[in-house]
Formats: C-alpha cells, structure tokens, sequence
C-alpha cells in the first residue's frame, strides 16, 4: 500500500492535484487496502500531498478499524457529516485546495457534498491519478491475474468435459460454478449461449437446450483474491453449423491481427482498428458489435478501453482484454477471447488453451 501511495503522490504532484477523494470502491481497495461497507451515508478517503484521513460514518468506524490505521473523522446520523468533513480537510491541509480529483464511481450526492465544501476547486476524475496507476500491474498482480486464468481453463475443461446434447445454458453454467468453487474463486459471470443465443453478445443463460449442431458460445469468470478471470471459448455439438468454419477463422485472423498491433507505444484504438478491420475486410462489419476488449485488474471492466475512440498510449503492464466476434441473427454468434499483459516485446496471454472449437460429441 505504501508505494501505491507513494506513486499517486508522485502523480498528484506532476498534474497539479491538491486532494485526491475516493468512495468506497475498487479504487479505494487499490490504494489503501480498505473495503468499507458502502450506503448512503458519506465514507470518503481524503489524499493530499502529505496526509490521508476517513470521513467515516460512527456506524462504521468500528469495523473499518480493522483495515487501517489512518486517521478517521467520525460523524453521526444526528448531526450529519459536514463539520466533520471541514475538520478532514483543515487538518490534512486540504480546505483551500485548487485543485481535486473525485472517485467517477461515487455517489453523486457524495460528491456534491465535497464540492460545496471546496467551491474554488477545479473538479477532475481519477483517469490521470488512480485509474492511470491502476493500469499498469506490478508482479503480484500478474501472478493473481495468471493464476485466475488458470482457474477459468480448469473451469471450461470442466464443462466440456460433461457437456452433451439435451442439457441446458444453466447447467453447463453450473459445471463452471462447481469448478470455479472447488479452485476457492467466487463465480462473477457464467454467459453459455446455445445456437441462435449465442448471437446476443451478452446472453442471458437460461434453459435452452444444447442440441446437435449448435454452436456455442461459453463466456466465463471468477474472482479470487482480488483480482479475476475473463475468457471466451467456443464448443461445437457434433458437427458445426453451416458457415462456421469460416466465421471462425475471421474471428481468429482478427484476434491475430489485434495481438500484433498490441505493442507499448501504440494507442488502444490500433487494436481495435486491426481486428474491426480483418472482420470488415471479410464482409462482416455489422456483425461485430461492440469494442475489441476491456482493461481488467481489480474490476473485470476497467481502462484501458480497448475502442475505436480510444487515444490510450498503451504501456508495458497493461492488462486487457482482446474478444472480437460476429454476431449472426437466428443463427450463432462466435466470439473468441483472450486476456493478455503488454511486453516490452508484446502482448502475453494468460489463459493456456488454445483458441480452436472444441468438439462435443453428439
């Protein structure tokens, strides 16, 4: 925590920020290490150059406690929280602060109550502080990140290896469920989209039945220990349905090209650009619905985005997704992704399967 700290306080001081405030939340967790509970009564850290403190509700200071030892301004219900937040910030030397940077997840009655308190602040978010160092993994957050791959691979060997015709999305999802619980990983998102479902890119699994000759798309993850998985293969009941094989091979042509364009330097809509342009090229340009990929780190969805619009400089650290696919209305979607933690040579995938079909017998 202490060189997390450290660094934001290097980067508060390089952009000019006075007071960095963060609400309970994944930013929270990766600078200071607390995960209070949240409601709606205002918790709020306060960073300044050479200070840190809680705005912190009576009702939860006793077990926030147990997560730090920084300062705490408790407040109480019947007396509510603004002369606590002035005392916070005259004494972290924060009440003529000119410049304040907001947690962008906050609640906006929360923010508004730190903006009425510092009226003659220039207002940012985290993008150029927190979010900008949260993007870049150190070791230990590799090592978390790899090893969360390695329990989403156990979890779809899992399922394939007892998927068969007849059964349905929410019991495959449940095969996922058991695997990512026997690997002590909390289950965030099981997407299993069978035939015509698999063109709704984000599916809601239910009770379709796997019948031969679906295609079928299994997107998975689960957290542990703070950090978590993100992948996306595709299985096939017996024979693959008509089309297939060349939507798949565009598909994997555009991952292809995306991984190639992954290079420290280059800015996040180059990814995008290479594998929506493979995807373009081969006439099915309508069909790809959505961005190339998503940062991923203590949240599943985090900068750095991975689209068209993105003028992101891509670093070495850098962890994101990259998952194009096609999407064929009343037939099958397909869309194949991988996890991957920028090089100084490149991009390194997380997951050890291969990206090919893998065949259900019928």
């Amino acid at each position: 925590m202490s060189d997390r700290l450290a660094n934001l306080r290097a980067l508060m001081a390089e952009d000019g920020v006075d007071l960095v405030v963060l609400a309970p939340g994944a930013h929270l967790a990766w600078a200071l290490d607390v995960r209070p509970h949240a409601d709606e009564r205002p918790l709020l850290a306060a960073i300044t150059a050479g200070h840190a403190a809680f705005l912190m509700p009576v009702l939860e200071a006793e077990s926030a406690r147990t997560q730090t030892d920084l300062p705490f301004h408790v407040w109480a219900d019947d007396e509510g929280p603004e002369a606590a937040l002035a005392r916070l910030l005259r004494e972290t030397g924060a009440e003529g602060a000119r410049s304040l940077v907001l947690d962008e997840t906050m609640r906006a009655d929360h923010a508004a109550l730190v903006q009425d308190a510092l009226p003659g602040a220039a207002r940012s978010f985290t993008q150029s502080t927190v979010g900008r160092l949260r993007m870049r993994k150190d070791a230990a957050e590799y090592a978390a990140l790899k090893d969360n791959a390695r329990i989403a691979d156990v979890a779809l060997e899992a399922a394939w290896a007892a998927m068969r015709p007849g059964m349905t999305e929410r019991e495959v999802a449940g095969i996922v469920g058991e695997s990512f619980a026997a690997a002590g990983a909390r289950p965030l998102f099981r997407i299993i989209g069978t035939g015509a479902n698999g063109a709704y890119p984000h599916h809601q699994t239910g009770e379709t039945r796997l019948a031969t000759g679906d295609a079928v798309v299994m997107d998975i993850g689960a957290g542990k220990v703070g950090f978590s998985s993100d992948i996306t293969r595709m299985a096939v009941i017996g024979s693959p349905p008509e089309g297939y094989g060349e939507i798949h091979d565009i598909v994997e042509r555009a991952v292809t090209a995306a991984l190639a364009a992954a290079r420290p330097g280059a800015r996040a809509h180059e990814i995008d650009d290479a594998a929506r342009g493979v995807i373009a090229a081969a006439g099915y340009g309508e069909y790809f619905l959505h961005r190339t990929g998503h940062g991923m780190g203590v949240e599943v969805h985090e900068p750095p985005w991975i689209t068209a619009a993105s003028q992101t400089v891509l670093e070495e650290g850098m962890v994101f997704s990259i998952e194009p696919g096609i999407y064929l209305p009343g037939r099958f979607g397909l869309r194949l992704e991988d996890i991957v933690i920028l090089r100084a040579d490149g991009p390194e995938i997380l997951s050890g399967l291969s990206r090919e079909v893998r065949v259900i017998d019928a």
